[in-house]
């Protein structure tokens, strides 16, 4: 019940903060006649996939539209949010399918929701924005070379905030977080050059910038399950 709650809350916060409204509008370029005729007779009164784009703002993907606004309107906000979601879902899965049988930990949970939110989201937006900046195109030369700089410069020093993170968070002396990042950064690095070069190869070379950490996110969940587990030995 208590799981339940939670990803209900989380569903409902996410939803609100993209400005997607419950209530439908009626069109008006139907008489009342057959819009009545074509609620009781239309797919669209047994099937989710057939909606009015007018009323879910995204066609068949009810918010789309709407969170396509919020990364142009509040794009650190939208992304800080996206990010905060793929970190609950990574260590949710963790603990529900790989610590089966264990007391859900909510400290541990929003412990690295929070890390989603106030450092993946943002810092990855100005980082690939930065990027984006300094290597336009999307050349093979250029996509090798952002793969390159994200996974050679950028990992290790994302890495190495997030075990600091966790340590600070759980009152660690610096001489144990330090011991910590020598003990398991290049595991952790290791871990991300088997998922992330192919996975950026296809962002830089042909996802839009705007949508580069919605993109990251939806792989995010899965890497995030790994970061859990290394994270909290």
């Amino acid at each position: 019940m208590k799981l339940t709650s939670l990803l209900v809350s989380v569903t409902c916060l996410t939803t609100s903060a993209f400005g997607v409204n419950n209530q439908a509008s009626i069109s008006k370029s139907l008489s009342p006649a057959l819009t009545s005729s074509l609620r009781t007779k239309s797919p669209s009164t047994t099937s989710a996939l057939f909606r009015d784009p007018a009323l879910t703002r995204g066609g068949a993907v009810p918010g789309w539209a709407s969170y396509n606004n919020a990364l142009d309107e509040k794009p650190i906000t939208t992304k800080a949010l996206t990010s905060l979601v793929g970190w609950f879902l990574g260590d949710l899965l963790v603990q529900i399918f790989v610590m089966a049988g264990s007391a859900l930990d909510y400290k541990r949970l929003a412990t690295l929701s929070a890390f989603g939110m106030l450092w993946h989201g943002p810092t990855g937006h100005y980082f690939y924005n930065w990027l984006d900046g300094k290597i336009p195109g999307t050349d093979a030369k250029s996509v090798f070379t952002k793969v390159a700089i994200d996974q050679i410069l950028w990992c290790p020093v994302f890495m190495t905030v997030f075990f600091t993170y966790l340590g600070l968070v759980n009152g660690d002396s610096f001489a144990t977080i330090g011991d910590k990042i020598k003990k398991d950064l290049f595991a952790a690095v290791q871990g991300s050059w088997k998922v992330w070069p192919l996975v950026h190869s296809v962002n830089f070379r042909f996802i839009k910038p705007k949508y580069r950490i919605p993109y990251i996110n939806s792989f995010q969940i899965g890497f995030n399950m790994f970061l859990s587990i290394i994270g909290n030995k």
